[in-house]
């Protein structure tokens, strides 16, 4: 019998946050800097089985104009089965909570390659288009 999977919000605790990015092998973080990432979060959320941390997601920005889809991470073992589409649309349904009404907000992410099709059954489009050009990162080595 398979268990229930239970969203709960802005609960995520330090210990959880830096073993779900180990699980799925993305960079280690201070303890500080995973606390300081979900504290200074607009939203976040846990998908849970057994009281297990099996998926996330967090929300960053302004809460205004723009928002960022950040974390989204589902187990590997639990991928595949709508938990990360479970995720999406809550994080999704809580950007429009939040926005003013009668304007329009940016919802903005950076996928992982090869994940582009996910977040395309679920409304965003690719950057760079004819309007819009492509999404850019760098990452600053921050040195005492």
């Amino acid at each position: 019998m398979e268990t229930e999977i239970v969203i709960k919000d802005n609960i995520i605790t330090l210990d959880e946050y830096l073993h779900i990015r180990k699980m799925v092998g993305w960079k280690t973080l201070s303890d500080t800097q995973a606390q300081k990432a979900l504290d200074n979060s607009i939203y976040h959320l846990g998908a849970y089985e057994d009281d297990k941390l099996i998926g996330m997601g967090r929300i960053v920005g302004d809460g205004a104009v723009i928002c960022y889809i950040q974390d989204l991470i589902v187990l590997p073992e639990y991928q595949g089965k709508g938990i990360g589409s479970k995720i999406l649309s809550k994080l999704i349904s809580y950007v429009k909570i939040i926005g003013e009404e009668n304007t329009e907000m940016m919802l903005c992410l950076m996928c992982a390659k090869g994940r582009e099709r996910f977040y395309e059954k679920h409304g965003f489009i690719a950057r760079p288009t004819d309007s819009l050009g492509p999404g850019m990162i760098q990452y600053l080595e921050l040195l005492d």
